[in-house]
Parts: C-alpha cells; sequence; structure tokens
C-alpha cells in the first residue's frame, strides 16, 4: 500500500526514498527492525496512547475556559515518542513545542506539565510562559518558546559546546515544516555541517504550517534534500511507523555521538487536528483530506501490530485509558487547587543580586491598590 505521503505535493521523490519498518499485516521488515522487546513496544504505546489521552483532555479544558492555551500532537505520536525514545538519558533534546508526549516519557511529571497548564504557583516558568512552553532540566529537555525556529541554533550551540568539551551526547531539536523558511534554520544547519557538531535535525513535516500548505512553504521536492546544501546527510522515513522512527533516529545519534556530524531527518506525519486549539482547520482544509491519515493512524498501527502478537488486549486498553484518566484529573485538580505566582515573581530571575530599583518597583506594587478580583 502507498501511503498518503507518497502521494502528496511534497513529496515527489522515488517512494523507496522514505524508510519504512512496518509492512501491512503489521509485521516487521528485517532491513529497519530497529529490535525491540514485546516490553518495549507496551510500554511505548502505551505512552503514544497517553498522549493522546492527555491531548483530548487539554482540548476540553480549553474549550471549558479552564486552560487559555493548548497545541498538541493528534496523528503524530509515533514520530515523537519514537524519536524521543531513541535519545540516551545523557542526550538534550530541544522541543518545538508539540512534544509534551516525549518530554512525560522522559521523566517530566504529569503534575509539572499540568501546573504550567494553569500557570500556577508550582509552574517552573512562574506563569510569565503562556501553556505548552515548559522545561525540564531533569529530564535534559530545554524550554519553549514561541518565536519560529530559535530552538535550532540553541540546539546546535549546545552540540559544539559538548564537543569542545568532548562529552559523548547527542542533542535532537524538534521544528515543523514551516521553521524550514527561518533564517534560524539555515543558521543552525550551516554552523552544524561546517563545525560537525553532534545534532539530529527532527523536522516533523505535518503537512501544515498553521494554515499554510507544504507545496506553498518550499519549491524543493523534499525537506530532506535541503541538507544537501549544508554537507548534512539527509533521511526520509515514515513518521507515523514508530519502528522506522526508532531505527532512523538511533542511527543519527549513533554517528553524531561517533563523531560523524549531524543529520537531518524528516518525518512524514499529519497533524490531523488543529494548529491549537486557536485554530480552525476546516476554514482551510477539506475535510476528506483526513480520511487516508486516519486509516494509517500511528496508535492503531502499533496496536495491531501488538494484538497479532497476543501481547495486547481490549482489557489492558481500557484499564490504561483509566488509568490515565484519574491520574489527568487528579493532575487537574492540584493545579487547580494551586494559588497563582506571587506578584513578587515577576522580579526575580532577573539578576543574582537584586538591584535597587527593581526593590523599589517591587515594593511599589506590592503595597500599590489592587485591581478588582473580577478585572
Amino acid at each position: 500500500m502507498v501511503s498518503p505521503a507518497e502521494n502528496s505535493s511534497a513529496t515527489q521523490s522515488p517512494p523507496g526514498d522514505i524508510v519504512h519498518a512496518m509492512r501491512d499485516d503489521g509485521s516487521l521488515s528485517a532491513e529497519h527492525d530497529p529490535g525491540l522487546s514485546t516490553q518495549q513496544v507496551v510500554d511505548l504505546y502505551r505512552h503514544m496512547v497517553r498522549t493522546r489521552i492527555i491531548d483530548e483532555r487539554l482540548v476540553t479544558l480549553q474549550r471549558q475556559g479552564r486552560i487559555g492555551f493548548h497545541i498538541g500532537s493528534l496523528g503524530e505520536e509515533a514520530a515523537i515518542i519514537g524519536s524521543s525514545f531513541a535519545m540516551g538519558e545523557q542526550d538534550w533534546i530541544f522541543p518545538c513545542y508539540r512534544e509534551f508526549g516525549g518530554a512525560l516519557m522522559r521523566g517530566f511529571k504529569l503534575q509539572s506539565f499540568i501546573d504550567n497548564m494553569f500557570g500556577n504557583a508550582n509552574d517552573a516558568a512562574k506563569g510569565r510562559q503562556m501553556p505548552d512552553h515548559y522545561t525540564c532540566r531533569e529530564a535534559r529537555w530545554g524550554s519553549i518558546s514561541s518565536p519560529i525556529g530559535t530552538q535550532m541554533t540553541q540546539a546546535v550551540g549546545f552540540a559544539w559546546a559538548a564537543k569542545i568539551q568532548k562529552k559523548s551526547l547527542a542533542c535532537l531539536v524538534y521544528f515543523g515544516d514551516g521553521s524550514t523558511s527561518s533564517a534560524e534554520f539555515h543558521n543552525a544547519m550551516n554552523f552544524a555541517g561546517v563545525f560537525k557538531t553532534p545534532s539530529v535535525f527532527f523536522c516533523r513535516n505535518n503537512g501544515w504550517a498553521i494554515s499554510v500548505p507544504v507545496e506553498r512553504q518550499t519549491a524543493s521536492d523534499t525537506f530532506a534534500e535541503k541538507g544537501v546544501a549544508y554537507g548534512v546527510p539527509s533521511v526520509r522515513v515514515d513518521g507515523n511507523d514508530l519502528f522506522a522512527v526508532i531505527a532512523v533516529t538511533r542511527a543519527a545519534v549513533q554517528r553524531a555521538r561517533d563523531g560523524g556530524g549531524p543529520t537531518l531527518i524528516e518525518a512524514l506525519t499529519y497533524r490531523m487536528g488543529g494548529h491549537s486549539t486557536s485554530d480552525d482547520p476546516n476554514r482551510y482544509r477539506a475535510r476528506d483530506e483526513l480520511e487516508p491519515w486516519v486509516e494509517r493512524d500511528p496508535i492503531e498501527r502499533v496496536r495491531r501490530h501488538l494484538q497479532a502478537k497476543g501481547a495486547w488486549s481490549d482489557d489492558q486498553e481500557e484499564a490504561l485509558r483509566t488509568e490515565v484518566d484519574g491520574q489527568f484529573r487528579e493532575a487537574v485538580a492540584n493545579a487547580e487547587k494551586t494559588p497563582p505566582p506571587s506578584l513578587a515573581s515577576m522580579f526575580e530571575d532577573v539578576y543574582a543580586e537584586q538591584p535597587w530599583h527593581l526593590k523599589e518597583q517591587c515594593q511599589q506594587l506590592l503595597s500599590g491598590a489592587r485591581a478588582p478580583k473580577a478585572h
């Protein structure tokens, strides 16, 4: 069966250029089988389902007016979970903003994530960022910022420092197809290619940059081929194939650690929802465009694989969904009981030692009149 990715206007090179591991019957090809144990596949499947459930619940919270914003990963779970799984504990990841599932898998606490969604006093960003803009040093997960592509140069700089310090690690940076039009993409790719930094550029080609389709984003046949100009080896992979994503990311990470320099991965997937909860894709996308991608839902593909091996049942599915729903409800209840950040916190983390003028401004703020609570 030919995948929708191979029929899209953004992928005009021969289908053989796209790495696949899963066959139509759920079995794996020997060439790109990453050699996972059945338990590892079960664990990864659980992370993928958990990610989707949390996505759906957060959209509901936003529609209820309980949080202000969410940007999800519906349909892109294999690309995110698979690539994050392929990274070692010592490696660093610089996210875009859809990859919370990978952060949770690497140790980011669900409660910390939900606290960020509410911007309360326990939010690591202290309410200064919009929802879905978090960080977790313990998980070696960089902070998220909204400007397009800035994480790419940050990731390359971090990787260059690691190379100078002779540390055996790789840095993976996530970005969407729209970010390839930014100056940061050029700067990061060029620097990484020249200095052979241990970088893995992971482009989630999900078909859309908000409402801009890929055919209006680039004149090149693929995004992967952009690596040629920078001397960066590139690979295209079925981003809805968990096993293929793990295989190509592992190879890129090993190459980076071995001193071989950067790799550009183009993961062909599809954004099955809107860009964010502020977006209505039905205004610019035909409804029937989703149909072939629903058939290649990455979660359903892994479920079929496990069921064919007798490793997953309907009872396990129901128990998993009940478990995740309970954890999510508890985290939300805790977040909603937590007060907002203190007013004084906006003056913190600016200087190591707070200068006199900030102390003065803080005191004026705290002693001044307060707006009505309903303001």
